[in-house]
């Protein structure tokens, strides 16, 4: 018989997203993430995809370039915990781009408050926000004990 998997509370989701996009949220100044579609606000566990994922053209990028120098790309694993503050449409009220990150044609998901994990925690990732395994999330809140004074649901 298969033991049911226990997931964190549901006021949390992980997402995935390709590095090295997600080492450029991690380790630089990356605030905007291109999607077809918002995510709602709240906080998430920001999770690097799979390495068979890898956007490898985004490597040639002088942004992304300078800002993964010196660090090593992880995958398959939560890396950071993060804060989606909301989302707005390609342009700002002044017609240009509201970040050097900010692809013409998606919406723009606004990221703030990155808190980098000191270790990654392996974790398969989803499509879209997923639930997080509750082993997954209590690893989180060990690394990061100070997250709890931001959670307010988590009970110590």
């Amino acid at each position: 018989m298969k033991t049911p998997t226990l997931y964190a509370p549901d006021w949390i989701r992980g997402i995935t997203i390709r590095q090295p996009w997600t080492a450029c949220i991690v380790h630089g100044d990356k605030r905007i993430e291109n999607r077809p579609k918002a995510w709602t606000a709240g906080w998430y566990l920001l999770h690097a995809g799979a390495e068979s994922g890898m956007d490898r053209h985004a490597l040639r990028d002088p942004l992304v370039a300078r800002t993964i120098r010196g660090h090593q790309l992880h995958f398959s694993a939560v890396l950071a915990v993060v804060h989606i503050t909301g989302a707005h449409h390609s342009t700002t009220d002044t017609g240009g781009p509201c970040s050097p990150w900010a692809q013409p044609g998606s919406s723009h998901v606004q990221l703030d408050d990155v808190h980098a994990l000191p270790l990654p925690v392996p974790c398969r990732g989803a499509l879209g926000p997923w639930r997080v395994p509750l082993p997954v999330f209590e690893q989180v809140l060990t690394q990061l004990p100070h997250l709890s004074q931001l959670f307010p649901e988590v009970t110590p």
